[in-house]
């Protein structure tokens, strides 16, 4: 009787070491899960105002203004080999977002 008393004394004290390593383990990879989170929200912030600075940027009124400042304008007829070029060129200008 007193060996199965020391057997489940040890037991117990083995189980309660393993529960409290694994308790440790959780908590560490819960914290990881969290910090990993948290660089995940503030790279989707990130990725957000890069978008809006990039849609800010890509303006053609804004481009238009700073190309005339430097000295450029449109394409004329001339500066192409055939008139195939320019046609698509107006063909892109006429399908929407210039890209």
């Amino acid at each position: 009787m007193r060996l199965l008393n020391v057997t489940a004394f040890f037991f117990a004290i083995a189980s309660a070491l393993l529960l409290y390593g694994l308790n440790y383990d959780t908590r560490r990879l819960e914290a990881e899960v969290q910090a990993k989170e948290r660089l995940a929200d503030r790279a989707r912030d990130d990725i957000a105002v890069l978008k809006a600075e990039r849609g800010a940027l890509a303006r053609p009124d804004r481009i238009d203004a700073i190309a005339r400042q430097l000295g450029l304008s449109p394409p004329r007829v001339d500066q192409f080999v055939t008139g195939r070029e320019v046609s698509a060129l107006d063909e892109r200008r006429e399908g929407g977002n210039g890209r």
